[in-house]
C-alpha cells in the first residue's frame, strides 16, 4: 500500500475557506499528517501513541 492508497481525512480543525487545511491517515504503525495544499512536500509520520499524547496536550490547552 502506498501513502495515496490511505484513507486520508480532513481535520476538524481545519477551515472551509482554503486556508490551513491538515490531512491525517492512520496505519497499524503510524498517524501520517500532511499539509493539503501542499501534498507534493510529503508528510509527517507519528508513532500512534505519540499522536494521542499530543492530541490530549491540544484538547487540554496545553498547547
Amino acid at each position: 500500500m502506498t501513502v495515496r492508497d490511505l484513507n486520508w481525512r480532513k481535520s476538524s480543525y481545519s477551515n472551509d475557506t482554503g486556508g490551513e487545511c491538515v490531512e491525517v491517515a492512520e496505519t497499524p504503525s503510524a498517524v501520517l499528517v500532511r499539509d493539503t495544499q501542499n501534498r507534493h512536500l510529503g508528510h509527517l509520520d507519528f508513532a500512534p501513541a505519540e499522536w494521542v499524547a499530543f492530541l490530549a496536550d491540544l484538547r487540554a490547552g496545553r498547547l
